[in-house]
């Protein structure tokens, strides 16, 4: 449960937020920070993901406020600040699995249906230089609340949970050299909802859910070497949550809101600093789950989401985080 202290910081840190800068806040020691809406999307949406590449944000996908998954696809240029509307994604679907490599953006499994039905094994390569998508070969089996990042040139996915609504813990490889999928070292506990950052060389899977609901949040936090196809153990998340957003900000890794504290979406922003296997708060925004994250020079960015559990009060904000 958020104290009233919490509330009351939220209020004061989010009355200052303007449109056009990234504004400067008084904070203690321990919880460094700012946050800003930078811009609003050009429709509502939750369950949704964000890629960035070649100074660009690519948000894809997603629900609608009616609960409906979406193939909307979105442009945000930060130089401009102007969006612009692209080739819609070939199916819709929320919950799905972003990332970019080599000048395309790729978006990875996802649900079709709401309450995380109708699970996709499919995948979509878009290039923006022709505003166009393509099919890629399916995963080995349908996945939804995937986990997905680039790492060396490839595609992991991880986690995520079926047809069945049962949570996996398959992972699965990218090439898009060879055009195929294998398979790597699976997550040492099957989750979905999870978030998946690379950092010099490795993948870090955080957080997620071990079941169908956010009752079985977990602070989980372990680390895949490529190089040996082995996972280890990392210093756990502070706090054990689900839909979260994760990204690397000034060689830490970032992890903002997630489902659900006692009837209320998360607000918690804490950071990882790899080198020292230490957590450490930061300044929080206003509660939400289900949105996407993605880093752009100094700025971290946060889409859309959900202000309340379970799928309601979709936001359109785009939000700007700098840790100094």
């Amino acid at each position: 449960m958020i104290s009233d202290l919490g509330r009351r910081r939220t209020v004061m840190v989010l009355a200052a937020l303007t449109l056009s800068a990234i504004p400067c806040v008084s904070l203690a020691a321990d919880s460094p920070g700012s946050w800003s809406v930078v811009a609003h999307l050009p429709q509502p949406r939750g369950e949704t993901a964000i890629a960035a590449l070649n100074g660009k944000l690519y948000v894809v996908g997603g629900y609608t406020p009616g609960n409906e998954a979406s193939p909307l696809a979105e442009e945000y240029d930060p130089a401009s600040k102007a969006w612009r509307v692209l080739a819609p994604i070939p199916h819709a679907v929320s919950h799905p699995g972003v990332a970019a490599v080599d000048g395309k953006v790729y978006v990875v499994g996802g649900f079709t249906a709401n309450v995380h039905a109708g699970a996709l094994d499919s995948a979509f390569a878009y290039d923006p230089a022709t505003n166009s998508w393509h099919s890629l070969p399916p995963m080995t089996k349908p996945r939804g609340s995937v986990a997905v990042a680039a790492l060396d040139g490839k595609i992991h996915a991880l986690g995520g949970r079926g047809l069945d609504k049962v949570t996996v813990a398959t992972h699965e490889v990218y090439d898009p050299e060879t055009g195929k999928w294998s398979s790597a070292a699976p997550l040492p506990v099957a989750r979905d909802h999870l978030a998946v950052v690379a950092v010099g060389g490795k993948l870090h899977a955080i957080g997620g859910r071990t079941n169908n609901n956010s009752t079985d949040n977990t602070s989980l936090h372990d680390v895949y070497d490529p190089a040996t196809d082995r996972w280890s153990k990392a210093a756990a998340m502070p706090t054990a949550r689900s839909a979260i957003a994760a990204t690397l900000l000034d060689g830490s890794i970032i992890v903002v809101g997630g489902e659900c504290d006692h009837g209320h979406t998360f607000n918690q922003a804490e950071a990882y600093d790899p080198t020292n296997d230490r957590w450490r708060t930061l300044v929080s925004p206003e509660g939400r789950h289900g949105f996407g994250a993605a880093t752009l020079d100094d700025t971290a960015y946060f889409a859309g989401g959900n202000k309340g559990c379970g799928g309601g009060d979709v936001t359109d904000e785009l939000l700007g985080f700098r840790l100094r």
